[in-house]
């Protein structure tokens, strides 16, 4: 993997011992324009902040997508003003639907309680979320088609009729990090046909028509979501004047990202070789919450600020471990090298989406790693 020249010369450029996350403008973009093209035309596309909160990301994507997707009240204070802001999550609070309410955005609602305490606040653009029966969707987690948190039981829609009449639509968000793209778009079809249907059925007009997102990265191999195959499993699709929406995150914002950390130390206990680095999975915690070794580059680094010899290894197979007191805390196993010696930087691409955002930041108090965007 070549690390591009400008996220490069950041890594360079940052605090030593270097530990950064450098995100890059163009690519989020690209990512967004990539989708866009592949989806029927008019498909509203709002981005996912659960994905990359950073400010940052953010900023860049403003204007660039046609609103976002929250699910907190913290996230919804981020993109205050925005015209177009859909908020999720099964465990709202009164302060949340006060707040989502006061905003004007579209409440994905997730059950009959959420709904009744939402009308207390007014007159709110409510979509149903329904765990419905659908066609099986390959992903790395299930959010519907089988029994979860999310959303209602689709026998719970006359219900749900019954406590608000002014509903806007359906959130039917459903699978995450799919790379099965004929699936994902037969999924949709098959979403789009039951929600016209159940439109027709509960008179809601020219209804939104939510698929969530779910169009994965394949962060550790070369599989990858196939926009071709997926824009042909669209093709010809008739919306029948409702708005479809979709709500990506990780096919944003995760190969926009990079995470680079500085060898502290290069050693061999019990015949294995370590690289120990100022980082680890309290910045990045996919590698050790999904049991995958996440692939890096060594980026060389000359200087050498001590009067004795760097440790290093070259021709091996080496383990990436982190700072903290935790055997876990493992970012990197059985890594093929050609050298790395302390004061290199290992750098991890495809760490922009659920990276620092799921990462347990504040064990051990290590300090956080700098932020940079390109």
């Amino acid at each position: 993997m070549v690390v591009p020249p400008d996220v490069a010369a950041a890594i360079i450029a940052a605090d030593r011992p270097v530990c950064v996350y450098v995100y890059d403008r163009a690519t989020l973009r690209a990512n967004v324009d990539a989708l866009r093209a592949a989806l029927p035309p008019g498909t509203k596309v709002a981005y996912a902040m659960k994905a990359n909160g950073d400010d940052r990301v953010i900023d860049a994507l403003r204007g660039h997508v046609d609103g976002f997707e929250v699910a907190s009240g913290g996230e919804l204070a981020a993109v205050a003003g925005e015209p177009f802001v859909l908020f999720s999550g099964p465990a709202k609070t009164d302060a949340d639907l006060r707040a989502a309410v006061a905003a004007g955005a579209v409440v994905n609602v997730e059950s009959l309680h959420e709904l009744r305490r939402l009308l207390v606040y007014g007159q709110p653009k409510v979509c149903l979320r329904v765990n419905r029966t659908h066609p099986a969707l390959p992903g790395t987690h299930a959010m519907a088609g089988v029994p979860t948190a999310f959303g209602l039981d689709e026998s719970a829609l006359p219900a749900a009729f019954g406590i608000a009449g002014d509903v806007v639509g359906f959130h039917l968000h459903a699978v995450s990090n799919n790379l099965d793209a004929a699936a994902h778009a037969a999924f949709i079809r098959d979403a789009v046909a039951w929600a016209l249907d159940a439109a027709a059925r509960w008179d809601v007009p020219a209804p939104i028509i939510n698929v969530g997102g779910g169009f994965g990265v394949d962060i550790a191999g070369d599989g990858r979501f196939d926009l071709d195959v997926f824009a042909a499993g669209l093709r010809d699709l008739d919306l029948a004047g409702a708005t479809l929406v979709v709500e990506p995150g990780r096919f944003v914002a995760a190969t926009a990202g990079w995470y680079a950390t500085e060898v502290i130390d290069v050693k061999r206990t019990h015949g294995r070789w370590f690289v120990v680095v100022r980082g680890g999975t309290h910045h990045f915690r996919l590698p050790a919450s999904w049991g995958y070794s996440h692939p890096f580059t060594v980026l060389p680094v000359d200087a050498w600020p001590y009067p004795f010899d760097r440790p290093g290894v070259t021709g091996a197979t080496v383990d990436v471990a982190g700072e903290q007191c935790n055997p876990r805390d493992v970012l990197a196993r059985d890594a093929a090298v050609a050298s790395v010696r302390a004061g290199d930087v290992l750098v991890f691409a495809n760490t922009g989406a659920y990276g620092w955002e799921v990462a347990h930041h504040d064990f051990l108090r290590h300090t956080h790693p700098q932020f940079m965007i390109v």
